[in-house]
């Protein structure tokens, strides 16, 4: 009854989908790009703008270009530069209180993942005065116009300059709280290649995994998909099967970064239709309880996932296979080759098997956390119940 519970609230779900306004946020796009930012910010009159940002950022310099042409743009801003690489309660509301400082009417996420997210929190808790952050977890709680973001990426995985979703932890739980709605897509986002040339190796590769995840994890699903986002996930495994390594091995490859940086674009807006699936569900849980990078969690469980969805989900990967030019007799061995192929990646990146952080008296709590993440929006090929999830976490700490 439980799983035909989720497979009803997923149909339903599907039709509700049609209903809503599915847009991709506009681009600048290109080496040099963000310097356009600031006269895009004017043309569409906003005079004072909140930079969210982390502090490493700005101290490598990495915002001085746009900031210079901001200042020759005439834009005014404000900074906040506070945020975690799992982006807190605290920092969503230390950001809110300098937007309103500042008379702010706009909002630039400049970073990574964690920024963006923290942006998204900020402009919803602008708009939701009266409400907590974890009021606000799941699926379409928000349905304001947020203040206008644009995402400016310094890494090539999150997509998160072309979601809908925002993940904050709550510091007094160490839970992390996904908030999902259309209206936290950024409306535009900057694609400029030059501001992830001096990513090092390992991030590249986690970060890099974790555009691949959503990807793999959305065309898994196929559920909630149309036509474009099917299309866009075959796109973004393509690219990273290109280009992933060609950047980890040589970051001022501008073409491979430039590649790197549609993949990403292309997985987040497959699946910000498409969902993501139980690898993010207990990956959001380790992040949450020990601070485990996003990426690495990603990378260290999309392949023993996959793997345990067994023959529910061969025809699909078998699809992204072929899509990479891997051959196989069938369906199961095509799959099993892109699997493997996501295993020897991962080894060439220096990215571990599986995790050591986990700790047995969480177990439970991972378990409950991932399910009331996962189930019953998530469409993944089988649906898990808690010894499915006991399997999971046996495997990954291997």
């Amino acid at each position: 009854m439980y799983k035909l519970y989720c497979r009803i609230y997923q149909s339903i779900f599907k039709v509700g989908m049609n209903f809503l306004p599915w847009r991709m946020p506009k681009t600048l796009e290109g080496p040099g790009s963000v310097k356009e930012l600031p006269a895009l910010i004017r043309k569409k009159h906003f005079k004072k703008v909140l930079i969210v940002t982390d502090k490493v950022l700005r101290e490598l310099g990495l915002l001085d270009g746009m900031l210079e042409a901001m200042d020759e743009a005439g834009v005014e801003y404000a900074i906040y530069d506070g945020v975690q690489p799992n982006p807190t309660d605290v920092n969503v509301f230390e950001g809110l209180e300098i937007y309103h400082e500042n008379k702010c009417r706009a909002i630039v996420a400049f970073g990574g993942g964690s920024a963006m997210d923290c942006a998204k929190a900020i402009g919803t808790m602008h708009v939701k005065k009266n409400k907590a952050i974890q009021q606000l977890q799941g699926t379409l709680k928000v349905l304001r116009k947020l203040p206008t973001i644009f995402a400016v990426p310094t890494t090539a995985g999150t997509g998160s300059e072309t979601t809908i979703a925002s993940v904050i932890t709550i510091v007094a739980t160490k839970h992390k709280a996904s908030i999902n709605d259309i209206c936290l897509m950024p409306k535009y986002a900057v694609l400029d290649p030059e501001l992830i040339a001096g990513l090092p190796p390992k991030v590249t590769a986690i970060t890099g995994m974790d555009a691949l995840c959503h990807a793999v994890e959305a065309y898994t699903n196929s559920t909630y998909n149309t036509k474009l986002e099917n299309e866009l996930a075959e796109k973004a495994v393509k690219l990273i099967y290109d280009n992933l390594y060609r950047s980890y091995c040589d970051g001022s490859d501008l073409e491979a970064r430039n590649n790197m940086q549609d993949a990403a674009f292309y997985a987040g807006r497959a699946f910000t239709r498409g969902c993501v699936g139980y690898v993010h569900a207990v990956g959001h849980t380790l992040g949450g309880l020990y601070g485990t990078p996003h990426g690495l969690a990603m990378s260290v469980i999309l392949p023993h996932v996959m793997r345990q969805f067994g023959s529910a989900a061969h025809e699909r990967l078998a699809r992204l296979a072929e899509v990479c030019g891997m051959e196989g007799a069938n369906d199961a061995e095509k799959a099993e080759k892109f699997i493997c192929w996501i295993e020897d990646l991962k080894e060439k990146m220096d990215i571990p098997v599986g995790l050591d952080v986990i700790q047995d008296k969480d177990v439970p709590q991972i378990i409950r956390w991932a399910m009331k993440e996962g189930n019953p929006l998530y469409p993944v090929p089988v649906i898990w119940k808690k010894k499915d999830f006991k399997k999971l976490i046996d495997t990954i700490r291997q």
